[in-house]
């Protein structure tokens, strides 16, 4: 998020959606101006890809950079909204195979007792390139920004996959750590 931060022109349009992953948007980024975050105000998931589709076909010169977890399934099939119209937005889809705020909180008051939080999620690289959109799946930090650019440059609507480490649950703590604490 630093190196993206560092990327984003000052015009960047930035979408989030409900859960922890949008931590890394929230912290990272910088939000010089208004109208640069759209964001759900009643804490809605599925809320970032339309909102990005939506933002990248009323806005078509700006860049527009979408935020979003494995809830990426509520609202995913929007990408093929962007392919038909010529929306370009980049969502990135924070893949750590759970709900994981709702997991955050069952680990603080009921650790080792979690319940519906596990997802078995598809190859959303594979779903994204079916509609048409430039996808890729990132495993490892310092593929994100070349994958970014290619994304950037390909002037279609792009998925980015971040595979990420189901342990950290939020910038700032694991579910090892709310175990613990819970002790």
């Amino acid at each position: 998020m630093t190196a993206l931060r560092d990327r984003l022109p000052d015009d960047a349009i930035v979408t989030v959606d409900a859960g922890n992953h949008s931590g890394w948007s929230q912290r990272y980024l910088l939000y010089r101006r208004p109208g640069r975050q759209i964001g759900p105000t009643s804490g809605a998931m599925a809320y970032s890809v339309p909102a990005a589709v939506a933002a990248s076909l009323e806005f078509p010169d700006r860049l527009v950079v979408g935020s979003v977890g494995d809830g990426f399934m509520m609202s995913g099939a929007e990408i093929a909204t962007a392919v038909q119209h010529g929306g370009r937005p980049i969502i990135l889809v924070f893949n750590n195979g759970m709900y994981g705020t709702i997991r955050m909180h069952q680990e603080r008051h009921y650790p080792n007792r979690v319940v519906g939080t596990d997802l078995a999620n598809p190859d959303f690289t594979a779903m994204a390139k079916a509609m048409g959109a430039h996808a890729e799946r990132v495993e490892r930090t310092a593929d994100f920004m070349p994958a970014f650019e290619r994304a950037a440059r390909s002037g279609r609507p792009a998925v980015i996959e971040l595979s990420c480490d189901p342990d950290q649950v939020t910038t700032r703590t694991t579910i090892t750590a709310l175990r613990q604490r819970a002790r």
